[in-house]
């Protein structure tokens, strides 16, 4: 799979490095300070402003199935997310959103598939730590209109023993893993529910309330 990632910051160069043995990737970086070939040599580095339809031309983009726009600017990860969609067609684009007041620009409008919030995450991550017994929205996908949650059984849940196939979940919600202490369990028919579990769905906005009502209220 060929990837390109814009910004070759810190963040762009965490992920280069978590792909690049896999995948064909490419930086693409303004600044020259940041071009450091040496850094991760079995990418492919360009100098250049990702939002310059020359360079996104020269590197031919049109060939790329992701975009990864994972500079410190906005503005810049916005226009770069449209471009590679309207322009090149790129069929997955992803945008680091840098400043949570700007999440309601990252959507389908503006070509990006999937908007990472790193205060967001982060914001997440630390409800979850606190909230169990509660629904904690982590990741948005916005091309779909789709959330990923995740819901912690507390210790005394009224579904502890009880089979997955017991769920009656809501038509826009889907049961995708189980966190059991260490365990990463798919969700198996047979599989019973224990206090405790944590549990990850792909869901829309409208369901999240009677999700969070059948797992949380139930008795």
């Amino acid at each position: 799979m060929k990837v390109a990632i814009a910004g070759a910051g810190a963040v762009g160069r965490s992920i280069a490095r978590e792909l690049v043995d896999v995948h064909d990737v490419t930086l693409l970086e303004r600044n020259p300070d940041h071009v450091d070939t040496e850094a991760i040599p079995a990418a492919q580095w360009r100098l250049g402003d990702a939002c310059e339809l020359t360079l996104l031309e020269a590197v031919r983009l049109e060939e790329f199935d992701v975009v990864i726009a994972a500079t410190g600017d906005d503005k810049a990860n916005v226009v770069l997310s449209l471009l590679a969609k309207t322009e090149f067609a790129v069929p997955r684009v992803v945008a680091r959103v840098n400043d949570p007041r700007n999440e309601w620009l990252f959507d389908e409008a503006w070509g990006v598939d999937v908007a990472v919030s790193t205060p967001r995450m982060l914001a997440s991550l630390v409800e979850e730590a606190v909230s169990v017994g509660d629904l904690v929205r982590l990741m948005s996908f916005r091309k779909g209109q789709a959330n990923l949650v995740e819901i912690t059984l507390p210790d005394d849940t009224p579904w502890g023993g009880k089979a997955v196939k017991r769920l009656e979940l809501p038509r826009d919600a889907a049961l995708v893993t189980i966190l059991r202490g260490a365990r990463v369990i798919v969700p198996e028919d047979d599989e019973p529910l224990e206090g405790g579990d944590e549990l990850l769905f792909v869901t829309t906005d409208e369901v999240e309330a009677e999700l969070r009502e059948l797992l949380l209220r139930a008795r």
